[in-house]
């Protein structure tokens, strides 16, 4: 029986990287664009969000919450540059994308899959690391298979190997992205070169993806177990076509639920959810707690995982050692040790990110690199505080010796 779905999203997350001392000129970019504008938390029309973090990563993540009406009102009266100046300040900004026209694209010209791309925001950290993401659903489209087609499709399309003009037959149709090469053109004028990002060995060309779907109670309910259809459940998880003939039995993804008829698959690659509409919740509160809650604890383990890289390598740097452990200091006592959520099935899923990312061993190699480098600066000041104090002992034998002969001249 082949799947339909009830509900569906998908969003596309492409990290980059913004130059060491250039975040500031980009936080004002950010504010010229007029397609662009930072987007405010309120606790009030944001509170499950606000209540679900902890108030040391609500603060990290969302400055904005402590903004009120009046302080929002004076940010927006200052100058554009003094505008700039005060918001990298914060450890985050979040920007969203307006389009001028909605866009829609569509996979095979006969026998289309008409999509939308109807959200995007811009997550800048202050240490420059930022991701793009876009939020995408399969327009009118009841077909399971096509949702599978679509995600495996769309993540490399900004990929330039790829034959562009014929490129699994994806046609952008509207005024503002009317093929491939100009929906690459978008992602450059948002990200520009993204030479940093290659420097930490970033993949920048496919999408990370995180997708929710809800199909149909029909084909996983009360009556009908979830092993019927686990094989769909490891196509959607790891990306695969819907034509795709590898034996499911032989692929491997780490899994976590907390809920009966919803089914979270994870890898370095991708976050996708898998539910069915047998229960309620999983097409009015999941999606939403999933948009919000799980998605901005996806991007801060994202963060988490690349600021190490960051790290790791500019303690190779000779220059920068100084300040790398500075920084490491800085991450370990105001992110890696705090927990970010009270939330129980947060807190579980948080575990599971970090164990998929692999956080622990990278952090254990950075703090590794960090003790040998400690061990070695205390070294060389106790090697420099012996010869300082050998130096002022033989200056003082010097002194000693020029008064002995003094004295008995």
């Amino acid at each position: 029986m082949e799947l339909k779905t009830n509900y569906q999203y998908t969003y596309f997350i492409h990290p980059f990287v913004i130059k060491e001392g250039k975040y500031q000129k980009y936080i004002l970019k950010m504010l010229k664009d007029k397609n662009c504008s930072l987007k405010i938390f309120q606790k009030e029309k944001d509170l499950k969000l606000y209540q679900y973090f902890l108030p040391k990563t609500r603060e990290f993540l969302f400055s904005s919450f402590r903004y009120g009406n009046t302080k929002i009102k004076k940010l927006e009266e200052l100058p554009i540059e003094t505008r700039a100046a005060l918001l990298c300040k914060n450890p985050c900004n979040i920007f969203e994308y307006k389009l001028e026209k909605d866009m829609q694209g569509k996979l095979e010209q006969t026998n289309g899959i008409f999509f939308h791309i109807n959200k995007i925001e811009i997550i800048c950290f202050s240490t420059g690391i930022c991701f793009l993401a876009i939020k995408t659903n399969v327009e009118e489209d009841e077909e399971f298979n096509n949702i599978l087609n679509f995600n495996y499709k769309f993540r490399d399309i900004n990929n330039k190997l790829i034959n562009l003009e014929n490129y699994d037959n994806i046609r952008i149709q509207t005024d503002s992205f009317e093929s491939p090469k100009t929906f690459q053109e978008f992602i450059y004028e948002i990200t520009g070169l993204n030479a940093e990002a290659a420097r930490l060995n970033i993949d920048t060309e496919r999408f990370l993806t995180y997708s929710y779907v809800c199909i149909n109670q029909e084909a996983w309910n009360e009556n009908k177990n979830f092993d019927e259809i686990k094989y769909q459940f490891i196509k959607y998880a790891n990306l695969m076509p819907a034509d795709s003939s590898r034996d499911y039995k032989y692929e491997k993804i780490e899994t976590f639920t907390r809920w009966k008829y919803a089914q979270i698959g994870l890898s370095k690659q991708a976050m996708m959810l898998f539910s069915s509409s047998a229960d309620i919740n999983n097409y009015t509160l999941l999606p939403e707690e999933y948009e919000n809650q799980y998605f901005y604890t996806y991007i801060l383990n994202l963060y988490k995982k690349i600021y190490m890289r960051k790290i790791e390598l500019e303690f190779k740097n000779p220059s920068k050692v100084k300040q790398a452990r500075k920084k490491f200091v800085e991450f370990t006592k105001n992110l890696w040790i705090q927990e970010i959520t009270e939330d129980q099935t947060g807190t579980l899923l948080n575990d599971k990110m970090q164990e998929v990312f692999e956080l622990e061993f990278l952090y254990n190699q950075v703090k590794n690199k960090y003790d040998i480098l400690y061990k070695e600066l205390n070294f060389e000041k106790e090697n420099k505080s012996t010869v300082i104090i050998m130096i002022i002992l033989i200056i003082s034998l010097i002194l000693n010796i020029i008064n002995f002969i003094m004295y008995f001249k």
